[in-house]
């Protein structure tokens, strides 16, 4: 489809001005969770009278319509209970022509949809409009008004905007969100360009079974949906979409999720719950495996204790890798996403800097560093990408990316790709990032792995070895003629789990003293 970059932006602009209206762009990611739902049902709404209108056309009336939508909802993607008093007038104006009571009036309609489509349930009727604080309305009834006249100014029908324009400008609006929320916006969202090269790369074909463990808001599933897409553009064949899977820990989030699934037109399944302890995609008492796995798990993630290794009954842990040490989770989740992959399946899984070398160099042995020498010793790593600094929303960290492959091509067999991308980016406000040559560069670096002078190097596994199985791109590529040392942040962070297992065993040797009545 060719891009109408006017119209695009214009939408961004409403749906970004919509959700102004409440209280100005400083607390607009304050109420995400009742904008969200309600840009999603005005799509819904103007998408049934859509299909209204098309019956209409064949039976003679919408008042007819109206009831043959009633008796059999089949006709239609979604049956939207809301019958306005004249036939004629949208399905909207329901919700719109609210004058009394408009909270507890948007959230019955919320409700009502929800009860007729199963689909829905718990994605769009789990906010309450009329909710109170300490007897006070979290959101009043004029602020609401205010937000659905805004809604109210364009329409979202088949006819005004296909499907992946309103999913960019609603992917839009949560990066938006994603800019104000602090700490909390990196649990639900993935800077673009960092999904545009992961599922550039990942390459996904139609028809594959892609999974995220950790979705967030579905971002990461939606460019792999995309990127299939744009791959298959100009090709003699039918293309059938991916069928994407997903987890979330997080309520509110699992439902963002899924409204982004169904804004996009995309077939999905999102599961919600701890994937970690509790992981829902399985098959035959066994993990279920997947084509490609694209994942940004909560980096560092400090609670999980070593039984929650030693409990598991999913073969997710292998003997020589397993328990990771207390102070991260990242290699615990790069083991899961291994074990969710089928014989020929490959996973991009963002992680902390660190977790590519934290480790490596030290005297005496480091359970992180003996999980990634399994992974490399199993030839599973394909590539490590380094990203810039200062593109997440939660950190200023760079991050990396991880590129598995359980079916490496036989010239690429014991040897490792690293891209050192830290200098490709661009200065932005709030945050870096990386423009579209810049994406088109590392991915095609990336999957053609090419070498190129101050960006990329393929290493063999002896050198990994000989540098005590640091992977970092940063400790093999120099960017510049002066750098010469690895960056402060990677040697502080080493520092810290260097302290922290210290401390471990510190408490260690306290306990076995205690034991012994010998005080420390």
């Amino acid at each position: 489809m060719a891009s109408n970059n006017g119209r695009e932006k214009s939408l961004e602009s409403w749906i970004w001005d919509a959700a102004c209206s409440i209280r100005g762009a400083k607390d607009a990611p304050k109420y995400k969770d009742y904008i969200l739902p309600l840009i999603f049902t005005k799509r819904l709404c103007d998408v049934f009278d859509d299909e209204l209108n098309r019956i209409a056309v064949e039976v003679g009336s919408r008042k007819k319509a109206f009831q043959l939508a009633k008796a059999d909802h089949k006709l239609v993607r979604f049956y939207l209970p809301l019958v306005p008093d004249d036939p004629e007038q949208p399905v909207w104006s329901v919700i719109r022509k609210l004058a009394d009571k408009i909270g507890e009036g948007v959230t019955t309609h919320m409700r009502a949809i929800a009860r007729e489509n199963p689909l829905l349930q718990g994605i769009i009727d789990r906010v309450d409009f009329n909710a109170t604080t300490h007897g006070q309305r979290d959101l009043d009834d004029d602020r609401l008004s205010n937000l659905i006249e805004a809604i109210s100014t364009k329409r979202l029908g088949l006819e005004d905007v296909e499907a992946d324009i309103i999913g960019k400008s609603y992917e839009y609006l949560i990066r938006k969100f994603a800019e104000g929320g602090g700490q909390s916006a990196g649990e639900f969202y993935t800077p673009p360009e960092v999904g545009t090269i992961m599922s550039r790369v990942l390459q996904p074909e139609p028809g594959m079974e892609i999974y995220d463990p950790t979705c967030g808001s579905g971002g990461l599933l939606v460019k792999c949906e995309i990127a299939m897409e744009e791959n298959a553009k100009g090709k003699k064949r039918t293309v059938a979409p991916l069928k994407l899977f997903g987890q979330e820990f997080t309520p509110e989030t699992w439902a963002m999720a899924n409204m982004n699934m169904i804004i996009h037109d995309m077939e999905g399944q999102i599961e919600i719950g701890d994937t970690f302890k509790n992981p829902k995609f399985r098959s035959k008492g066994k993990l279920r495996s997947f084509d490609r796995v694209v994942a940004n798990p909560m980096w560092n993630q400090d609670w999980f204790a070593e039984a929650d290794y030693d409990n598991d009954e999913l073969d997710r842990f292998p003997a020589g890798a397993g328990f990771p040490g207390k102070s991260s989770a990242d290699w615990g989740w790069v083991q899961h996403i291994h074990a969710s992959l089928n014989a020929t399946g490959r996973a991009a899984v963002v992680l902390d800097t660190g977790a590519a070398s934290r480790g490596s160099g030290n005297a005496g042995t480091n359970k992180e560093k003996t999980v990634r020498q399994w992974f490399v010793d199993h030839d599973l790593i394909e590539s490590v990408l380094y990203l810039p600094e200062n593109l997440f929303y939660n950190t200023t960290a760079p991050g990396i990316v991880l590129f598995l492959n359980k079916a490496k091509t036989k010239v690429r067999q014991g040897k490792v790709l690293l891209v050192n991308a830290s200098q490709v980016f661009e200065k932005g406000d709030p945050k870096n990032f990386i423009p579209e040559a810049g994406i088109q560069r590392i991915a095609d670096t990336l999957i053609g792995w090419t070498e190129a002078e101050k960006l990329s190097r393929i290493v063999d596994h002896a050198e990994l070895k000989k540098n005590d199985y640091n992977i970092s791109p940063s400790r093999y590529i120099h960017t510049s003629d002066a750098e010469t040392y690895r960056p402060i942040a990677e040697i502080v962070e080493e520092l810290a789990v260097i302290e922290a297992e210290a401390r471990e065993t510190d408490e260690a040797l306290r306990s076995i003293l205690k034991q012994l009545g010998v005080s420390a």
